[in-house]
């Protein structure tokens, strides 16, 4: 029996994830903006890599290893810079980029886009999902907090939990990403590119944050 899992972990773990895929924060803000400029499948492409990063980071905290957590308590600062430096470059990069709508063509087309036309996105949002320390330790705490009622007592209890989070992550960004895709086509390129301001100075904002906030520390403001 032990090789059989809690079915009660299934629904927790699918709530899980779209609870951390849906708040606003700087991986979300540039998967809404791929759907936006590139449509579903790009971004589709956003939200898997922004669900294998909370799967990788659910594994972990199903697993139980702690050491991953204390690594990164003990390295927050070196990650939180990290993650505000990669979370600036993005978003400077996305603020000065040339606006492209990805023109809506149907299914049926030759040369319609599929997602190995955007794969390349997959990586850079999965980049973004690990190197936020919030994220992880965010992870930890709600594992931590489900196994009170929910208990994770065996290697299948635990890989069905990393599953039905990533289940969830992945229902919440196909959905999204079928919504905006139905009313992307009324943007302009001016729209978009001032859609591409707004998301840059988001991701910039967000990095300086979390730079401001080493610098404070080391200084003692905070």
């Amino acid at each position: 029996m032990e090789f059989l899992p809690n079915p009660l972990i299934i629904p927790v773990g699918i709530i899980i994830g779209i609870l951390v895929a849906a708040p606003v924060g700087p991986v979300n803000v540039l998967c809404i903006q791929r759907a936006i400029e590139r449509g579903f499948w790009g971004g589709i492409a956003a939200g898997l890599g922004a669900m294998l990063g909370d799967g990788l980071i659910a594994l972990c905290a199903a697993m139980g290893v702690g050491a991953i957590s204390g690594a990164v308590q003990d390295h927050r600062m070196i990650i939180q810079v990290l993650g505000g430096v990669v979370l600036f470059l993005f978003g400077m990069k996305l603020y000065f980029a040339a606006p492209r709508l990805v023109p809506v063509t149907p299914v049926t087309e030759e040369g319609a886009e599929t997602l190995r036309d955007f794969v390349w996105d997959i990586p850079q949002t999965f980049l973004l999902t690990i190197t936020n320390p919030g994220a992880v330790l965010g992870l930890f705490a709600i594992f931590g907090g489900v196994s009170t009622f929910v208990e994770v007592k065996s290697y299948a209890d635990a890989l069905t939990i990393v599953a039905a989070v990533m289940g969830g992550s992945l229902a919440w960004w196909v959905g999204l990403s079928h919504l905006i895709a139905r009313f992307r086509h009324r943007l302009s390129l001016s729209r978009l590119q001032l859609v591409n301001q707004i998301a840059g100075l988001l991701l910039v904002g967000f990095g300086v944050l979390l730079i401001g906030e080493v610098v404070a520390k080391r200084v003692g403001l905070l």
